[in-house]
């Protein structure tokens, strides 16, 4: 048969559950939508959660998908919380403009669409073509430019067979609220007397007045974009955490540009210290001249022993910025998830999101893990308060059963303990290190993301109400009911023995795998506790493995850390386009005699 002849296989289709959400939909001007109502559009479902960093990589990704197919194609976020605050419906609703979505959100507290759509991780994307069925599943970040691939292909199809119906989407903008801040991130004491602050959701910094309300001045235009400058030409992409560096200037963790960004306070100016704007991915270079070097969502800064240490969310890990040689580079974390202690090297850490530094230690606030930890001058990391990535809540006392719930912010007070903004607590929060003991300072915060002090104050930086709120430093704890969660999301039952891992990647059309520098697929395993994994842990090529399960562990966490990377499939192309898929997972398991002895995870395409 002739390669004209030989007949295209078609895409396989299944018919896409109905959406399903009991808080209802966001952005849709108070209509509520089915997939009936949205046949002959290309429906991509954004399954999300707004304390994942991963996940707002995403919505990241899919702004220029968005305005290129605004006619054909609708996103829709399906909001799945994993934090038992994440399933209030206000916070979905702060959250959707805090991230500026521009789209409809569904928020479905119970799960009960991503039951349907049997997803297991946090992000996941899934395309419905014009006629209703599911043709393509993504779990991780980089598959936008394959989605975007497979539009052109629905659309060309859809409107040849007249099933593909354009016009407006179903997204309508809620109307502003006029606050001096909105969804405030992070907050700088400076010399002054005055407060630093980061507008994050309006991409600017304000500075106020000694009183925390009247606006001094404020930098940049306003508008998501990378300039340098002054006054209004500046732009920043939701900029976070500050610190103050010993010439006066302050540095600005610029997120969502994955830039360090230096304001001088005197003239106003803004300069790029580090980063490309370009996200860091698994492969590119982790030291080396700062402008040269991509980051990835540095969410805090603090200096320490004469550097400027980043929190970078975006990768489980701290680096370092050098001023005395303008260079880059990671200090500690491997890139996995997780809760690891030991030496910078070796240790986990989970999406850090808050620093604060002391002679002696470097705290930081590790939210996805609900933990309070710090690093010692010999690079060392331990923890103070959290077990790990599904367990949080709201618990004083000593602080190895303490818990706190996805905190974003730390403070070093002046008797050697340290304050935690709770972020989903509603709370600030207090350990001593000389007790070890974990206390609460104040309760009816809403969402705190950063304090700093003030005097004998301590102004706290209540991000959902859009605000700084002084307190005065108690002496005494506040007193409150303890409550313990675990995440929502459901372990996965498995037999105990031997467990095929299934990492399921078909790269996109028109590409292929790219193998001409080696293998160009990547698998780590292990598990929480080590003991769970017999065998099969480690990092490999294959995306597929044989793992052993010991039968005295009844339940753990399987960490999957999986990435692939494609390329164009033009032969006549010497410089071909390449992308990488990444994703990485932590997988509650349940060992049970009846449980399955194969565990699918999609990277890309639909497991068989």
């Amino acid at each position: 048969m002739s390669n004209q002849e030989r007949p295209v296989p078609r895409r396989p289709r299944v018919r896409a559950p109905e959406l399903i959400g009991k808080g209802g939909w966001l952005n849709t001007g108070g209509q509520p939508y089915t997939l009936a109502a949205l046949r002959g559009r290309i429906v991509v479902l954004d399954f999300w959660t707004f304390c994942c960093i991963n996940c707002l990589h995403v919505l990241d990704e899919l702004r220029e998908l968005e305005e290129k197919h605004r006619d054909t194609v609708v996103v829709i976020g399906v909001h799945s919380p994993k934090f038992v605050h994440e399933a209030e419906h206000q916070a979905v609703v702060d959250a959707v403009e805090r991230y500026g979505v521009e789209h409809p959100v569904l928020d479905d507290p119970e799960l009960a669409t991503w039951k349907q759509y049997a997803v297991r991780a946090w992000p996941t994307l899934v395309v419905i073509d014009p006629e209703g069925y599911v043709v393509a599943q993504h779990a991780g970040e980089g598959h936008v430019h394959a989605i975007e691939r497979l539009v052109g292909e629905l659309e060309a199809e859809h409107t040849a067979k007249g099933t593909l119906r354009r016009g407006d989407g179903p997204y309508v903008a809620p109307e502003p609220e006029p606050t001096v801040l909105r969804f405030p991130g992070k907050a700088l004491a400076l010399p002054s007397g005055t407060f630093l602050v980061s507008d994050t959701t309006r991409h600017q910094l304000v500075e106020l007045a000694e009183d925390g309300e009247s606006v001094v001045r404020r930098v940049g235009s306003g508008k998501r974009g990378f300039t340098d400058g002054t006054g209004d030409t500046v732009t920043f992409s939701e900029p976070q955490g500050l610190a103050l560096l010993d010439d006066g200037s302050v540095v600005v963790a610029d997120t969502v540009n994955h830039a360090l960004r230096r304001l001088h306070l005197a003239t106003g100016e803004v300069t790029t210290l580090a980063g490309t704007g370009r996200q860091w991915w698994q492969g590119s270079p982790t030291s080396g001249p700062a402008r040269e070097v991509d980051l990835s969502s540095p969410w805090d800064v603090a200096c320490w022993q004469s550097r400027v240490w980043i929190a970078m969310a975006g990768v489980h890990q701290l680096w370092a910025y050098d001023p005395q040689d303008g260079t880059v580079a990671v200090t500690a974390g491997t890139t996995n998830e997780g809760l690891v202690d030991g030496p910078a090297g070796e240790a986990w850490f989970a999406q850090p999101s808050g620093l604060a530094a002391t002679p002696e230690r470097l705290w930081l606030a590790d939210s996805e893990t609900s933990a309070l930890r710090w690093v010692e001058p010999d690079g060392s990391v331990h923890t103070a308060v959290g077990t790990g990535l599904f367990d949080f809540g709201h618990r004083d006392g000593a602080a190895e059963q303490a818990l706190l719930q996805h905190p974003l912010g730390v403070t070093a007070l002046p008797d050697g303990s340290v304050a935690v903004s709770d972020t989903y607590n509603h709370a600030l929060r207090r350990y001593d290190p000389a007790t070890g003991e974990v206390t609460t300072l104040a309760t009816d915060l809403r969402e705190p993301s950063d304090a700093v002090l003030a005097g004998d104050d301590i102004v706290v930086v209540e991000s959902a109400r859009h605000r700084l709120t002084r307190l005065r430093l108690p002496e005494e704890a506040v007193q409150v009911a303890e409550v313990a969660h675990r995440t929502q999301r459901e372990a996965t039952e498995v037999a105990p023995g031997r467990l095929e891992l299934d990492v399921i990647f078909q790269a996109p059309a028109g590409q292929k795998l790219d193998t001409r520098y080696g293998p160009s697929t990547r698998l780590l395993v292990s598990s929480t506790p080590p003991e769970l994994l017999r065998g099969g842990e480690g990092a490999g090529t294959d995306l597929s493995r044989a793992l052993e399960l010991d039968p005295a562990v009844p339940e753990g966490v399987l960490h999957v850390s999986a990435m692939a990377a494609s390329c164009d499939d033009d032969p006549d192309n010497e410089y071909p386009a390449c992308h990488v898929h990444q994703q990485d997972r932590g997988v509650p398991v349940r060992l049970t005699e009846a449980g399955t002895d194969r565990l699918p995870l999609v990277l890309a395409g639909m497991d068989a």
